[in-house]
């Protein structure tokens, strides 16, 4: 009789133990979302990275002139202005405007064959639009032809 007794009040225990474990799995939907949308990412053939601040990567196995071009005439294509152009340290820079966007992009010639793109497209002073940044990224990949 004493063991018939007990397996409700530990039923009631770990029910207890669960109930009060749930508001602090709070983050882990979060970081499971996030998984998902890393792991669509590769399940759909994307080949660009992001950054958990929304920058959008991607490395092309093409000079730098030839990723900076195709960049450009996508960016013509979906109705980005170009604003300014300067050199950096390691390669180029593009800043561009779209409505309420600025756009930032570096090429980073990572070899003579070889361009690594970052693309940021700030809304405000706190929001960045990842989908615009990556979109930016596979407009320019189908101009080069690689998509």
């Amino acid at each position: 009789m004493p063991l018939a007794h007990m397996k409700p009040q530990k039923t009631r225990l770990n029910l207890f133990f669960i109930v009060c474990l749930l508001p602090l799995l709070n983050g882990c939907a979060a970081i499971g979302l996030t998984l998902f949308g890393v792991g669509a990412g590769v399940a759909t053939g994307t080949s660009v990275s992001y950054t958990l601040d929304g920058i959008a990567y991607r490395t092309f196995t093409v000079p730098l002139p030839q990723v900076e071009h195709a960049t450009r005439t996508a960016l013509n294509q979906m109705g980005i202005k170009v604003g300014a152009t300067a050199k950096t340290e390691q390669g180029k820079a593009i800043s561009a405007t779209a409505n309420d966007r600025q756009i930032e992009i570096e090429f980073e010639a990572v070899s003579s064959k070889t361009t690594r793109m970052r693309t940021v497209a700030k809304q405000g002073m706190f929001f960045k639009d990842r989908a615009t940044a990556g979109e930016i990224i596979m407009q320019t990949e189908k101009v080069l032809g690689l998509s």
